[in-house]
């Protein structure tokens, strides 16, 4: 079993979609005779779509996240289930937050190699198993948590009698 959060990619077909019509309008009205012109305004106007299309493109490097049979992946690292502490991950599922002074003595690491949170992502605050705290954002706190979950609580088998 794997679980892949899935990004959204609105944002980024909404401004390549407006940046493509709003050349093309511009083509219209100038090509072929000031091509020139019309090839640095598209360039000009490359450079404020650039800016638009970071944040998604950040939060696909940093925060994808990708659990299978052994291993939790988030953005840049990966982190072995055998590391996480079961127990926290079901305090997680249950709405539990670290008390204060685990809170700020550990101070939670945030995982994937990204600088901050991003807006319109959930926060999850998971330990290992020597005790360390970490961050992990997600877009689907309930799905990620019942994904990373299932490995670490495998079911019981019913006993027969």
């Amino acid at each position: 079993m794997t679980y892949t959060e899935k990004s959204s990619k609105t944002w980024s077909a909404v401004c390549i979609g407006v940046y493509l019509a709003g050349i093309g309008y511009m083509g219209v009205e100038t090509l072929p005779d000031d091509f020139g012109v019309w090839l640095g305004v598209s360039g000009l106007f490359l450079l404020l779509l650039l800016p638009c299309l970071a944040v998604p493109i950040s939060k696909r490097i940093y925060h994808r996240i990708e659990i299978d049979a052994t291993t939790l992946r988030v953005g840049r690292e990966r982190l072995p289930l055998t590391d996480i502490d079961p127990a926290s991950v079901r305090a997680a599922a249950q709405g539990q937050l670290p008390t204060a002074p685990q809170h700020t003595a550990a101070n939670p690491r945030l995982v994937g190699g990204a600088w901050g949170v991003p807006m319109g992502m959930d926060t999850v605050i998971i330990a290992t198993r020597r005790g360390e705290f970490l961050t992990v954002a997600t877009r689907d706190r309930a799905a990620f948590l019942q994904a990373l979950s299932a490995p670490l609580h495998p079911a019981v088998p019913p006993q027969q009698y």
